[in-house]
């Protein structure tokens, strides 16, 4: 596996870059314009911890103690006792890829200059991002303001020696111990790094950035999927031709209709049924359905790609303010959630559809008085060792749809006040964010269902017509089905195995791509 570099600078991260340090190895360095940036606003910071002007978080205490002062001889316990008292997460880890994607995010956002924190805290970051230093962070316990609180807190506690556990080397360790292997030095944190630890959205931007590199991925094999799909039941090619398309120019359903097209050209099959005009929803309206999925993801990745370069401290210092007013700080509300919320929610509801789609294919590959005279269940005759064929893998994929539709509630909706009504409306953006995850996943095991099914229905047609010739599409993806349907598993092994091959591939995150 190669290695990523990345001169890290706050402002050009990209999500290809950001997915693959998530996933693998890493090279990275802060570069010479950040570090001064960095130190400039440090420098602000350590001037004021004197003064009599109250700095929120810097000299003062937090949320709705922001009025109580605090000598400045005790800043760094103050941001000492916030990583601790904040480290409330709960529940089942999140994956090692969410929590390196966290720290990557959190060094970018530092990296800008204006969260007074010093260089060593980004470097820090940087560094265990190189030496495969991952802290344990549990996955629940964020409502998205002011950012993800508690997971970022749990990050704090490895790189500021305060406890927690980190996987280093294979092994899960305390997080000190797994520095000192690593040799990594922890820090003591200093006035405001608190703060600059915890303040932000980047458990929420982490798992959303990498849903939606993996969404782009599902969305080809959704395509490849449908064009197998009609090819096996002998459809109707002229809904997707360009001219029709340009009649209502969504991007996202042109690139669809292209690819359909691209995708079944050389196909015997298709416009083979005489006297068939047209096809029934699930077929024809592919290129409109899958187009909006395209266009939604296209939205959430303009969110995505604004957040991932974007500072979401309070107070932010704004060094090149003009004007004498002496004081850099300015307490906003960049760190809240709900931008990256609401694109997720906009994501998972088109991902969602997209298996729905899928799932109403496959019914009617598996429904003999749908699919063109294929066997029903695409079944074997006679003494067959596939039992029922395709039936059941159908039930299953009708149960991961409806587990989507379950959990389809949108969680941006929602807000409960916390911390004695000073943070008064809190966004659940990261609960929409594990949800998106979540759809995701169910999303992809179906598509690999059908895919499963669209190959079976292929080789019988070939079966019953040996002179015929699949599309583009089919001829590229049975070889590569071909292993898994050949290898006597179970159809929940075989679902799996494909599934896995979905998430294997990649994807280019494009303007192409989005169409």
């Amino acid at each position: 596996m190669s290695t990523t570099h990345i001169d890290l600078d706050g402002q050009h991260l990209t999500l290809g870059a950001l997915a693959a340090v998530a996933r693998g190895p890493a090279s990275l360095a802060l570069t010479a314009d950040s570090r001064a940036a960095v130190e400039r606003s440090r420098a602000w910071v350590v001037s004021v911890l004197h003064g009599d002007r109250p700095i929120y978080g810097v000299n003062t205490g937090f949320g709705s103690l922001a009025r109580v002062r605090i000598d400045p001889e005790l800043t760094s316990q103050l941001s000492r006792n916030l990583i601790r008292s904040h480290a409330a997460g709960v529940g089942p880890d999140a994956p090692d890829e969410v929590v390196r994607a966290m720290m990557l995010l959190r060094a970018n956002a530092l990296a800008r200059g204006a969260s007074g924190c010093t260089p060593e805290l980004v470097l820090t970051l940087l560094t265990m991002l190189e030496r495969g230093v991952t802290p344990r962070v549990p996955s629940l316990g964020s409502c998205g303001s002011s950012g993800d609180l508690a997971p970022l807190s749990h990050l704090g506690l490895v790189v500021f020696g305060e406890g927690g556990h980190a996987r280093f080397g294979g092994e899960t360790l305390p997080g000190p111990e797994a520095m000192r292997r690593a040799g990594i030095p922890t820090l003591v944190p200093a006035a405001k790094e608190g703060l600059a630890m915890t303040n932000g959205a980047q458990m929420t931007t982490a798992i959303a950035a990498l849903a939606l590199v993996d969404s782009w991925s599902l969305v080809e094999h959704a395509e490849i999927a449908a064009a197998m799909s009609i090819e096996a039941l002998r459809g109707v090619t002229r809904a997707f031709h360009a001219g029709v398309h340009a009649l209502r120019p969504y991007p996202g359903a042109i690139t669809c209709a292209r690819r359909l097209l691209d995708l079944l050209a050389g196909s015997s099959l298709t416009d083979s049924v005489p006297d068939k005009v047209q096809d029934a929803y699930s077929l024809r309206c592919t290129p409109v359905i899958l187009g909006a999925v395209r266009d939604q993801l296209g939205f959430a990745q303009q969110v995505i790609d604004i957040e991932i370069n974007s500072v979401t401290d309070n107070p932010v210092m704004l060094m090149d303010e003009p004007g004498e007013d002496p004081n850099r700080a300015f307490s906003a509300g960049l760190f809240h959630g709900e931008p990256v919320g609401m694109a997720c929610e906009s994501a998972r509801i088109a991902i969602a559809e997209l298996a729905s789609l899928s799932e109403r294919r496959l019914f009617r590959l598996t429904t003999r008085s749908l699919s063109a005279r294929l066997p029903p269940a695409l079944a074997t005759e006679g003494p067959r060792e596939d039992g029922l064929g395709m039936l059941f893998p159908q039930t299953t994929a009708a149960s991961l749809v409806s587990e989507n539709k379950a959990i389809g509630w949108p969680s941006t909706l929602d807000s409960i006040p916390t911390c004695e009504d000073q943070e008064d409306h809190v966004a659940m953006s990261t609960t929409a964010a594990w949800r998106f995850r979540e759809t995701l996943q169910n999303s992809r095991l179906v598509v690999a269902i059908e895919l499963l099914s669209a190959a079976r229905a292929l080789r019988f047609r070939l079966g019953e017509h040996p002179g015929v010739t699949l599309g583009a599409g089919s001829a590229a993806m049975l070889p590569r089905l071909a292993p898994i349907l050949d290898a006597g598993l179970t159809p929940g092994e075989e679902i799996e195995a494909c599934a896995a091959l979905i998430a294997g591939s990649s994807v280019r995150l494009t303007v192409d791509v989005r169409g």
